[in-house]
């Protein structure tokens, strides 16, 4: 059986994990939504050209 103390340690280890997860994942969001709209820019001055 586990001390108390390295139940906690698992509980902020995967707390944290969760959390690093969820930021990575809000950053590729933000990668992904930014080359998109670098994209649509180009497509747009492709047209004007």
């Amino acid at each position: 059986m586990k001390p108390a103390s390295g139940n906690l340690v698992d509980a902020d280890l995967a707390k944290e994990s969760a959390r690093l997860t969820a930021l990575q994942t809000k950053q590729q969001l933000g990668v992904q939504a930014l080359s998109i709209a670098n994209q649509s820019s180009s497509i747009l001055l492709g047209l004007f050209r």
